[in-house]
């Protein structure tokens, strides 16, 4: 985890996992392993398999490119050791919205040392425990307590939204 510095208009000094934007070319790149079936069924369960390997590709490069840490080969990652954990939509009322998946891979599967590139700062190796004493927003916390538990099951991806102004999982 990193901490957002303070000139980030999105959650300023709240400490969040590496993440961002899919670029239009993560839809046409290549990996050195697909997504496993599991977790390309439980993504298309709300998108179609183009959007779902775009998403798992933007995963591996934001992580690239903010921590120094790679999934497999740069140009070609490892797409078949990710596991999909959360979906998540900000509330309508949010002046930042953001529709986001949520991805968490064994720590052995990345290389690379940890250095980022200036977009998060403090960023360390943390126990979940750690992190939860952190600033972090709602969707981080219910993130790390479902982590804690152990890995993602295959049937427990869900969407963590907002009704009625309170965090929902459904």
């Amino acid at each position: 985890m990193g901490r957002r510095a303070g000139r980030h208009r999105f959650v300023p000094h709240h400490y969040v996992f590496p993440g961002g934007r899919v670029d239009r070319r993560d839809f046409d790149a290549e990996a050195s392993s697909p997504l496993r079936e599991d977790v390309l069924e439980r993504l298309c369960a709300s998108c179609r398999p183009r959007l779902a390997h775009a998403l798992a590709v933007a995963a591996a490069r934001e992580t690239g490119e903010e921590t120094g840490l790679a999934l497999g080969d740069v140009l070609r990652p490892d797409l078949g050791s990710l596991d999909y954990v959360l979906r998540a939509i900000t509330p309508a009322e949010s002046p930042i919205r953001f529709h986001a998946r949520f991805f968490a891979v064994e720590a052995s599967r990345l290389s690379g040392a940890l250095e980022g590139n200036g977009e998060l700062l403090d960023l360390a190796w943390r126990s979940v425990e750690e992190c939860l004493r952190l600033p972090i927003v709602d969707v981080t916390e219910f993130l790390l307590r479902r982590l804690a538990v152990g890995p993602p099951n295959a049937a427990e991806a869900g969407l963590f939204s907002f009704r009625n102004g309170r965090a929902h999982f459904a």
